[in-house]
């Protein structure tokens, strides 16, 4: 488990608002409060939450595209990736905060690669000062397109007996 986790809530009730877990806490146990507020944010409809991807934030929902400002290596279209880094997670009423990162037992989350596309090949003039040569330089750039298939908050009896099963990053759909 990271450092530190807050869920906050934005409704009045009478569970505690924030509170940050533990430090010195194995990775295997979870604080009470995420204990006593995790299934009431699973219970919650429409999770968002912000997912990292080779440093970059996107603050995603299930459905969403996303087109990535690079080419990601060694995918193919159709390859599910699971995406584990986020900030956040949350939804109408309650929010999960990590410090950096939540925990990537507490949440699984998927996307779906549809395919890379390129811009069109832009041309630039380049000179020197004092010379007449110009340089002419093309670049066309590549970027991934990731479709979010699903966000899901896993239940305490999933984290705690431990059924949960770390796969590999990139899952390909034939094999």
């Amino acid at each position: 488990m990271s450092d530190s986790q807050n869920i906050t809530a934005s409704t009045n009730s009478d569970l505690p608002l924030s509170a940050p877990t533990s430090h010195s806490t194995p990775t295997n146990t979870l604080s009470d409060t995420i204990r006593t507020l995790l299934p009431v944010l699973r219970g919650q409809s429409h999770h968002y939450m912000t997912a990292y991807v080779h440093g970059h934030p996107y603050l995603i929902t299930p459905g969403d595209t996303v087109r990535l400002p690079f080419h990601m290596p060694n995918v193919r279209p159709g390859d599910v990736l699971r995406l584990t880094r986020a900030s956040n997670i949350g939804s109408r009423d309650y929010t999960l905060e990590g410090t950096p990162y939540i925990d990537e037992q507490l949440f699984e989350c998927r996307a779906l690669v549809l395919g890379t596309e390129a811009e069109p090949m832009r041309t630039k003039e380049k000179t020197k000062r004092r010379q007449r040569r110009v340089k002419k330089v093309k670049s066309k750039h590549k970027y991934t397109i990731l479709k979010i298939r699903e966000i899901k908050i896993r239940a305490l009896e999933e984290i705690e007996g431990g059924d949960v099963k770390v796969e590999s990053e990139i899952l390909t759909s034939g094999a």
